[in-house]
């Protein structure tokens, strides 16, 4: 429990104090991710996101992210995946703008437990392709992540069924071209607490809130979001 109580402290140090305007927005995401596993080496991981603008007015952002992983053992694995991001941006007075990213990633995994907790951490390097109106931007970003699962039933080697409770955190830090994208090291941060069930092996339903601070050009923006995730392995 020290364990779980130092990292979530950890997080919320790592939001930093930004001393620019904040601007406070209202989201909601949805996401699903599935892994697939070939066999015991080889597996398919693919998410799908969308996003609404601020105060659910319209869908901004849909994200379909494809990766093919490698597992060296049970606790190791490692991924390379692409992304296809859209962004809509709607102003009143002024027609629609639909914006492209495009992203090639590398990642490793590792799980493990801490005492009845379900861990794991996620290291991903993207190299970013980033399509503005006035021009096209190449940026390289590091994003490290962890996941705490508590089920809430009694203990087990392994968590098949049962509700629980999901803590998370990720922190971006712009490793190249920073001054295309906020002139920081420091991109954002997301720290979600969710609770879920886990019907079987195979699925997870959860809802939970995120806090998304982020360091823009000018600004920090303070994105509260609801999000709704659905996990299926195979």
């Amino acid at each position: 429990m020290r364990k779980i109580l130092l990292l979530a402290l950890i997080s919320i140090m790592a939001l930093g104090k930004l001393s620019a305007q904040t601007q406070y927005q209202n989201t909601g995401w949805f996401m699903f991710l599935n892994n697939t596993k070939f066999n015991k080496k080889w597996g398919l991981q693919f998410d799908l996101q969308v996003r609404s603008a601020d105060d659910w007015k319209y869908v901004r952002n849909t994200l379909v992210r494809p990766a093919v992983q490698y597992f060296i053992n049970d606790k190791h694995n490692v991924a390379l995946g692409y992304l296809w991001q859209t962004t809509q941006n709607q102003f009143n007075g002024s027609p629609n703008t639909f914006l492209h990213e495009h992203r090639i990633f590398e990642q490793y995994i590792y799980t493990h437990k801490l005492g009845s907790v379900f861990a794991s951490h996620r290291f991903r390097v993207e190299q970013r392709f980033i399509e503005r109106a006035n021009e096209d931007v190449f940026s390289q970003r590091f994003r490290y992540f962890f996941r705490l699962i508590q089920p809430l039933q009694k203990k087990e080697a392994s968590f098949t069924n049962g509700p629980f409770l999901a803590l998370q955190n990720e922190l971006f830090l712009n490793l190249q071209n920073n001054a295309k994208i906020n002139n920081s090291v420091f991109d954002q941060n997301r720290l979600y607490l969710a609770a879920g069930y886990r019907f079987s092996k195979k699925i997870d339903l959860e809802a939970g809130y995120m806090n998304q601070a982020v360091k823009n050009t000018s600004n920090h923006t303070n994105n509260s979001i609801i999000q709704l995730a659905v996990y299926t392995r195979f």
